[in-house]
């Protein structure tokens, strides 16, 4: 097993340009992906998440509302026989209250989008994209780290 790693950022100027990254790093994504979106509040980790789903769902011809799960925690969508997790994680405390939402099994078959990751401590997949969001002049800087099996991203993430 590859202990190599990928990273790489991008500055996106305006939400036109997050939402345009989300949705070309959409497709790259499978079942058993997990991306972790970290970044202060207000740094675009939900509309990031959003556009990522928006996009699937449009794969399958479904123009669907995408709530934000600050409240719920959790909205999951079946698209084209896979599930798509999205998680708020802010107002958990520990493992066992990440463990009761059944996010933990969605690692495995599901692809999850998953905001406030440092709640998952322990439970952090290895395999999992980090996706960092923070405030650079206008815009945004998003910093991208993971195994080398996300090098796959590298195509998108020109800066």
């Amino acid at each position: 097993m590859s202990d190599a790693r990928f990273s790489s950022s991008v500055f996106l100027p305006d939400e036109r340009e997050t939402t345009c990254l989300a949705e070309q790093i959409a497709p790259l994504l499978l079942p058993g992906d997990t991306v972790l979106l970290s970044g202060e509040v207000g740094a675009g980790k939900s509309h990031f998440a959003r556009a990522v789903i928006k996009t699937l769902m449009a794969v399958q011809g479904l123009n669907e509302d995408v709530p934000s799960p600050t409240f719920t925690l959790v909205q999951t969508y079946e698209l084209g026989g896979v599930e798509v997790w999205h998680a708020d994680l802010y107002r958990l405390t520990g493992p066992g209250e990440i463990i009761e939402t059944g996010l933990t099994d969605a690692f495995e078959t599901g692809i999850c989008l998953v905001e406030w990751p440092d709640r998952l401590a322990e439970l952090t997949p290895n395999s999992a994209l980090y996706l960092d969001l923070s405030e650079e002049g206008e815009g945004r800087r998003l910093k991208a780290d993971g195994p080398a099996r996300w090098q796959k991203i590298s195509e998108v993430l020109c800066d």
